[in-house]
């Protein structure tokens, strides 16, 4: 068995570390003896986006969003036609803005997306920047828990269809709209970074059973110790007031 993931635009859209993300999916598959493949991508380069099981793409500004916005669109197709395999997509900030209707900034430029999603970005006055430390209560495939992450995006992103979590702490997709990110089956879109994966292994765990779900169809992931990854996460969730500290 083994899972071929796609990171693309690695030297561009790596903000706030978004790298840990790639690593934690490799980790996590490698450990349950599953063989993993990470190949890069970026502009210019020629890579058969539908050959692979998860397609990572991470968090950029504007000016790196610009830098990759026409190599993007020239690969529409073939990311429809991955979707239409049902690969596994993992879209951080820059890319989940990237994969709706539009980007407008403050200055009223607008950036045509990708068109998959209904969902629509403009951005905001600097009064309602959406920045620091959040955490959520996630629903994703059927499993309902608490995940945590930091946001730094100006851009409120509208109309999404079927959010990701209900903000505990935080803003998410608008500055006090109580909502963040989008998912579908298939699909996670998110503004957390931080990275997002090493805080959060069960979403770690979803990604992987997707992306190995095209192949081999429902996989059943051997349990890992994550006694470490949520105690991190506990140690924010503390911090932000969602859970109470535990004694020691």
């Amino acid at each position: 068995m083994e899972l071929r993931i796609l990171w693309m635009y690695h030297d561009l859209m790596d903000l706030y570390g978004d790298k840990g993300n790639a690593e934690v999916l490799r980790v996590r598959t490698e450990k349950r003896g599953i063989q993993c493949t990470i190949d890069t991508c970026t502009i210019g380069e020629k890579r058969n986006i539908p050959d692979y099981d998860i397609f990572f793409m991470g968090g950029g500004a504007d000016h790196e969003q610009e830098l990759i916005y026409h190599d993007l669109v020239q690969r529409r197709d073939q990311i429809a036609a991955a979707m239409d395999a049902h690969t596994a997509f993992l879209l951080i900030c820059g890319g989940y803005q990237l994969f709706g209707k539009y980007y407008r900034d403050q200055d009223g430029g607008m950036i045509q997306g990708l068109g998959f999603f209904d969902y629509y970005t403009e951005a905001s006055d600097r009064d309602h920047r959406c920045i620091g430390n959040i955490a959520i209560q996630a629903a994703m495939d059927g499993e309902t828990f608490d995940a945590v992450g930091f946001e730094n995006h100006g851009g409120q992103t509208m109309q999404v269809s079927t959010p990701f979590g209900k903000v505990l702490k935080g803003h998410g997709n608008t500055y006090d709209g109580g909502w963040e990110g989008f998912v579908n089956d298939d699909v996670l879109a998110t503004y957390m970074h931080g990275p997002l994966l090493p805080k959060n292994p069960k979403i770690a765990d979803h990604i992987i059973a997707r992306g190995l779900r095209k192949r081999y169809g429902s996989v059943k992931l051997a349990p890992l110790d994550d006694t470490l990854e949520n105690k991190a996460r506990d140690v924010m969730l503390e911090r932000l007031g969602v859970k109470e500290k535990e004694d020691k």
